[in-house]
């Protein structure tokens, strides 16, 4: 079943699906759909939690082991697994459509995944999810809709702002929903409840612009590598979760690398891209990457990709922030990732 996400507080008052599959790119209403759905499986009685991010066929091993197992400390369990790439391959497709022919009822399963393109949505172990389940996506908010979204985020802190105040803050954090939370939550904190003047707010509301995973990655493809960097320590400062940083950089180097690809061996530029999946949106940027790298550097990206997952999970040695940097340049410009050594994130 699809659901939007403004129908999850009435679907849950009603009934607790076996499987929860999230996808989308805003960091913000990913992070607040899970806690809530881990909220109603605490209250349900799943009170053990394990944690699967996949990064290999291996994983999934990982996974099916955990699905078959008998837990030792509670009668019922949730288990997240994380699809960074949203593509699960072969080996994740046939792991997932098997589990959802009978998925056990002493687990509920939260699957969160970066944004699925139209073969993900049109694929059978996502009919599968759907089937038994329970599908979210969650896309930005658009800029239309950002005043109403602050409207009811200040309300609920008891403050109001005339539509002055509201564009004001809405101009500081260009649609950054991770940066406005944190505005309006600066704000409940400095003033007490009531209304807020444009004075009031140009004093405490500072310039967030910057700090936006999917400003970081755009950056990056239009060769912006100083503005990529300083969004990246941005990101750092704010303690945006490091695997959300390395899924939006993922995500557009596995299309450069397959489109690519496709040019080397013959294919039109636009027959390359739409054969990558590439959304519209990503066209222009991905078009400038790509005169920029081969096959071989958007396949040496990726590689770095996998390190740096590996450094996240404390499998492999050095910082993982640091490498993030050198991917980013890289991405932003020319050569071979200096993974070995490299001049870390700027502040």
């Amino acid at each position: 079943m699809k659901l939007y996400p403004d129908k999850l507080e009435a679907h849950l008052s009603k009934t607790l699906a076996p499987v929860y599959l999230l996808h989308g790119d805003e960091p913000l209403q990913l992070m607040e759909i899970g806690d809530r759905l881990r909220v109603r499986a605490k209250e349900s009685g799943f009170d053990e939690r394990q944690v699967i991010a996949i990064a290999d066929d291996s994983d999934w091993s990982t996974f099916r082991e955990a699905a078959d197992s008998f837990s030792l400390f509670a009668e019922q369990r949730l288990i997240e697994l994380r699809l960074p790439t949203g593509k699960p391959g072969r080996i994740g497709g046939e792991v997932l459509q098997k589990y959802c022919s009978n998925p056990p009822a002493d687990i509920l399963l939260l699957i969160t995944s970066s944004k699925l393109d139209r073969n993900g949505t049109n694929s059978a172990w996502f009919k599968a999810i759907d089937k038994v389940g329970v599908s979210l996506a969650v896309w930005p908010v658009p800029a239309a809709q950002l005043g109403a979204w602050l409207t009811q985020r200040l309300a609920a802190k008891g403050l109001y702002a005339d539509a002055d105040a509201l564009e004001l803050i809405a101009d500081r954090v260009e649609g950054n929903l991770l940066a406005a939370r944190q505005e309006v939550e600066r704000l409940a904190l400095l003033y007490p409840a009531g209304e807020l003047s444009s004075d009031q707010i140009l004093a405490a509301v500072s310039d967030s612009s910057r700090y936006s995973i999917g400003d970081l990655s755009l950056a990056a493809l239009h060769g912006e590598s100083v503005r990529a960097l300083r969004i990246l320590a941005g990101l750092h400062d704010e303690a945006v979760s490091e695997v959300l940083v390395l899924w939006s950089l993922v995500n557009e180097i596995r299309a450069g690398a397959r489109a690519a690809e496709s040019i080397e061996a013959g294919a039109s530029e636009d027959a390359a891209l739409k054969s990558a999946g590439v959304w519209q949106s990503r066209t222009a940027p991905l078009k400038k990457a790509l005169t920029r790298h081969t096959a071989s550097s958007w396949l040496s990206m990726l590689s770095a990709c996998t390190h740096i997952d590996r450094q996240i999970k404390g499998q492999a040695s050095g910082s993982h922030w640091d490498s993030l940097a050198a991917l980013t340049t890289e991405l932003a410009g020319h050569g071979e990732i200096p993974l070995r050594k490299n001049s870390g994130i700027p502040v």
